[in-house]
């Protein structure tokens, strides 16, 4: 087993352009996972908000959620750490 950390990833980039995500109000609207679930690849993970649009965030890897660093309602950038899964 081994553990990896789930990062924000790049905004697309009409999300740059519309100016909410460049003046940094993305925030987490909620949280879809808990300590101890299990996800697969590509489940959604959280919501993110911009005042414009809503966007559900998925995971890479698939393994159980040992750690969720993000609450809901935090404002998040790229490559910020939002969950640590154990994986096989």
């Amino acid at each position: 087993m081994s553990t990896v950390t789930v990062q924000m990833p790049k905004y697309p980039e009409c999300w740059s352009s519309c100016g909410s995500c460049a003046s940094g109000d993305v925030f987490i609207l909620e949280l879809l996972v808990k300590i101890g679930d299990m996800v697969q690849r590509d489940d959604n993970i959280l919501t993110l908000e911009t005042g414009k649009v809503a966007l559900d965030i998925p995971t890479p890897y698939a393994g159980r959620v040992l750690e969720i660093h993000v609450t809901e309602g935090d404002t998040v950038g790229e490559g910020a750490p939002l969950l640590t899964l154990e994986t096989d």
